[in-house]
């Protein structure tokens, strides 16, 4: 059973009692589809609005009835807010978090700050000084194809870089597999892990974060262990994703890490068709329905050039900015990107709106 909020409003303003918030933040739905899956195939489908949605709830078999008060109450939870260092990060609107690749062969930034931990800690402040929230640094390249870094130079290359950004104040995020890169990276100042592979790539990567007791980002990918880009047929991507992630929550939660410092990840562009990845950017709203903040990553990824003539990746802000829109519309708290200045511009001008929406009208 699953509900995917819909008919998003402008402002819940003078329609009370006929819309939800959605996870605390700055949008608001008048809709509800109802989703039965049975054997991994969609068994029925219905539009509720939220006036009635109570009452069809209650007149569900009982078991469908709990499940479904559930997740609703999931979906509309505010989600508890990160103390990342001496900052405190709110997710009551999107944040942004700028990505500093300290790799010589990133699909799109490869090599401009690899080696050079004073650049790239410069650059760093300087993206939190234009509005990023946090500034997740790594080491080693997630693009397909690309070759395995041995712990050491993974260690080596973004260290230095995360001293500094820890004593200049920045929040900073490790996007490693690595339990070992996490535990340096921790020791040096960082406040989260971010992990593409979900804490399944590395067998004590798990046992890393809890002790550590700081913040994850789990990451979808049909094969974490083989390193992300798998191939593979969804029968649904959309309710397939969603439960691997439920699956993966459960798992970290009974691992020792507090459901509250969970973030997950729907991992656009791993092991997934542009299709897929539409379909899922979609739907991003029912994923608050794992009670989680949610990450997005579409910054310049290859799903915006297959939509636009093959743009190269240093060419595809216009579609990154699109992205990120989407994803604020339907209830993104984090939007990882390459081009903070003009992220958090188009956010602001997008909170500009929402906040005009529920002004008085004159």
């Amino acid at each position: 059973m699953y509900l995917r909020p819909i008919q998003f409003v402008d402002s819940p303003v003078g329609r009370d009692g006929q819309v939800d918030r959605l996870a605390g933040g700055l949008n608001w739905f008048a809709g509800y589809e109802l989703i039965l899956v049975e054997g991994g195939a969609r068994v029925f489908e219905a539009q509720l609005p939220v006036a009635g949605v109570a009452d069809a709830i209650a007149a569900l078999p009982d078991a469908l009835a709990e499940s479904a008060t559930a997740f609703r109450a999931r979906l509309t939870a505010p989600r508890a807010p990160l103390s990342l260092g001496e900052r405190v990060i709110r997710f009551d609107q999107p944040q942004v978090a700028g990505i500093l690749n300290m790799t010589p062969d990133s699909f799109s930034d490869g090599g401009a700050h690899v080696d050079d931990p004073v650049a790239a800690a410069g650059a760093g402040v300087a993206m939190a000084a234009a509005g990023a929230a946090l500034i997740d640094v790594g080491g080693e390249s997630t693009r397909p194809g690309a070759a395995a870094v041995w712990e050491g130079d993974e260690i080596s290359r973004v260290v230095p870089a995360i001293e500094r950004l820890s004593l200049a104040g920045t929040a900073v995020s490790i996007d490693t597999r690595k339990a070992g890169v996490m535990e340096a990276a921790i020791e040096a100042g960082a406040h989260m892990v971010n992990d593409v592979a979900a804490l399944l790539w590395d067998d004590r990567a798990l046992e890393v974060v809890a002790k550590a007791g700081c913040p994850v980002v789990l990451m979808h990918s049909p094969d974490p262990k083989a390193g992300g880009h798998g191939e593979h047929r969804y029968a649904d991507a959309v309710i397939e994703v969603y439960d691997w992630l439920e699956a993966r929550i459960d798992a970290v939660v009974a691992g020792g890490v507090a459901r509250e410092k969970i973030l997950i990840d729907p991992g656009i562009g791993f092991g997934k068709t542009v299709q897929n990845n539409l379909q899922l950017i979609n739907a991003l709203a029912l994923f608050q329905g794992l009670g989680c903040p949610l990450m997005l990553g579409v910054s310049r990824k290859r799903m915006i050039g297959a939509l636009s003539g093959e743009a190269p990746a240093d060419q595809r802000l216009a579609g990154s900015i699109a992205l990120a829109l989407r994803g604020a519309d339907l209830g993104a708290q984090i939007l990882r990107v390459h081009d903070v200045t003009e992220t958090v511009q188009a956010i602001r001008v997008w909170r500009g709106l929402r906040d005009a929406a529920m002004m008085p009208r004159l």
